[in-house]
């Protein structure tokens, strides 16, 4: 790996904020947040959460799919840190409910002359953490339904196109590397579920069939190729631009997931 000097560096957030309000992935529970030491009482200020892993922006470890998969601490740091690039889809007319491909990927690559190099983090900016309940910067227009329903995702094509592409791992603006439909969601929301598939012309099952549920996960995981979700923050401010890419969770010796800072270092 190249060397940097992180004196010429500035530092972008590329997290979304974290606190009550925020919410779960569909049947994740969200957080709660309690008080329980009050300086004026305890001359000390404390508080206690709880919360369901899956809940704002969150690294997946393999052993979120994997029995006795890799968990969160066993994570090396020079597997989070690295070069990448940040690619936007939104750009590329991707909307909702959309299906993205390799062509997308590599129509962005001819486009900005960038190329996705192996061992490169990608993050993917489809514009949806502006509909991102705890979005904090940039434009913000809430609608958690169409955040967590209406994203777009991949296909099995995707799969096999990351895997020659040796993609080291993913982040995404949205609650999902994979298609919402493609989730639990298809079976929570049935209703938007039809509107999708009205929307692609074919059945979903047809497109996402049974063994093919959550690929980004199943299918990524054992590879190594994991992500982070919901994702945001100043994404806007580094969109078609090579940067280097820093996730930092807690050490969560067993951990499936972990809240985590995910941040880009771009040259000043």
């Amino acid at each position: 790996m190249e060397m940097m000097d992180l004196s010429s560096m500035r530092v972008i957030d590329l997290s979304q904020n974290w606190d009550m309000h925020t919410p779960g992935f569909a049947t994740y529970e969200g957080p709660t947040i309690k008080w329980i030491k009050r300086v004026a009482f305890d001359k000390v200020g404390g508080q206690h959460i709880a919360s369901t892993l899956h809940v704002g922006t969150h690294l997946d470890a393999p052993l979120h799919f994997i029995t006795n998969g890799q968990d969160i601490g066993s994570i090396p740091l020079d597997k989070l840190v690295g070069p990448g690039v940040v690619v936007d889809l939104e750009a590329l007319g991707i909307g909702d409910y959309d299906i993205y491909t390799s062509a997308h990927f590599e129509e962005w690559e001819r486009k900005t002359g960038l190329h996705i190099q192996p061992g490169d983090i990608v993050v993917v900016h489809t514009g949806y953490h502006k509909y991102y309940p705890s979005n904090w910067y940039g434009e913000s227009q809430p609608d958690e339904t169409r955040y967590f329903i209406k994203h777009p995702g991949p296909t099995r094509e995707f799969v096999n196109w990351v895997l020659e592409r040796k993609i080291s791992w993913f982040a995404i603006d949205a609650g999902s590397m994979d298609h919402p439909m493609n989730t639990v969601i298809r079976k929570v929301r049935p209703d938007l579920a039809a509107k999708c598939a009205q929307k692609l012309g074919k059945p979903l099952e047809e497109i996402w069939p049974e063994e093919d549920l959550q690929l980004m996960h199943y299918d990524m995981f054992p590879h190594g190729v994991f992500h982070v979700e919901n994702a945001g923050g100043m994404i806007d401010d580094v969109l078609d631009q090579r940067v280097w890419i820093g996730c930092f969770p807690w050490k969560f010796s067993g951990g499936e997931a972990a809240f985590c800072r995910l941040v880009a270092f771009v040259k000043q």
